[in-house]
């Protein structure tokens, strides 16, 4: 599924080209995905011109004159700028036709993707109005998790996962983070301390901030909008290397199913 990294890796191969384009026509073949595709999309985007490309979270918000396109990859999403005339591939399901011949074109396999109209605020939208601070933020830090841990019985791995307290952070990358703070996932969120907070904090940011400049993680189905793959996968310390020596070179990596994730962390230095 492509996290946080993928998706602003997305945002941001795909903005230059976009930006200050205005929109020719919407194609939509196939408008059951996991939320229908909003009827308003076709009839109210053509003529608008593309401000600029936003996210929030894993959220893309393609700012037009009078409202916004919200998309969700989802499971196996993913955005391509083709020309218009480019054949269709299977599970090329919407087109946004701009007017120099350029179509953004998004493919989802297994349908869990979401595009959306919105007028007014975008952020007030029903599945964007309740996230938690975007991690690579000043509103993210180690003493807001640690506010907000207090009292709670949640594995620590759960509990930066949920989207209430911050955003973005999928399996791949609480694993690597809580690696790289030396933090067992199973330890309960609410009893781990402040300064082990701010540690993990920093974890998050320079794990994330290492993915993107990376062109974000391969791994199943995630492909960049140029088509290229991302390199991340290269610089995994725990993920996917069950069995493997962990890098710190104190003993093999396990793998355990938490949460109904598959988790890696090393029994040794992680505590």
């Amino acid at each position: 599924m492509p996290e946080l990294p993928e998706v602003e890796t997305t945002r941001a191969g795909i903005a230059p080209h976009v930006c200050d384009q205005i929109v020719r026509t919407v194609i939509v073949r196939q408008p059951q995905l996991r939320w229908p595709v909003s009827a308003e999309l076709a009839e109210a985007l053509p003529g608008q011109r593309f401000r600029a490309v936003h996210r929030r979270a894993k959220y893309l918000l393609f700012e037009a004159d009078t409202g916004h396109v919200c998309l969700h990859l989802g499971m196996s999403g993913r955005l391509r700028l083709v020309a218009a005339d480019t054949p269709l591939a299977t599970h090329d399901h919407v087109d946004i036709v701009l007017e120099n011949d350029t179509a953004i074109r998004f493919n989802d396999a297994r349908r869990f993707g979401s595009l959306f109209w919105l007028t007014g605020n975008p952020y007030a939208f029903s599945l964007l109005a309740h996230l938690g601070p975007e991690p690579l933020s000043e509103a993210f830090d180690g003493d807001g998790l640690h506010a907000r841990s207090r009292g709670r019985t949640a594995s620590v791995k759960t509990f930066i996962m949920d989207s209430a307290t911050v955003v973005g952070v999928g399996n791949i990358y609480a694993c690597e983070a809580l690696h790289a703070a030396r933090i067992h996932p199973r330890r309960p969120a609410g009893r781990i301390g402040r300064a082990r907070y701010r540690t993990l904090a920093g974890a998050i940011k320079k794990v994330l901030a290492d993915a993107i400049l990376a062109g974000g993680t391969t791994l199943r189905d995630y492909i960049g909008v140029d088509g290229d793959t991302g390199y991340f996968q290269l610089d995994l310390a725990a993920y996917g290397r069950a069995n493997q020596p962990c890098p710190r070179g104190c003993g093999p990596i396990r793998r355990e199913v938490l949460g109904q994730r598959s988790t890696f962390f090393c029994p040794v230095c992680q505590r």
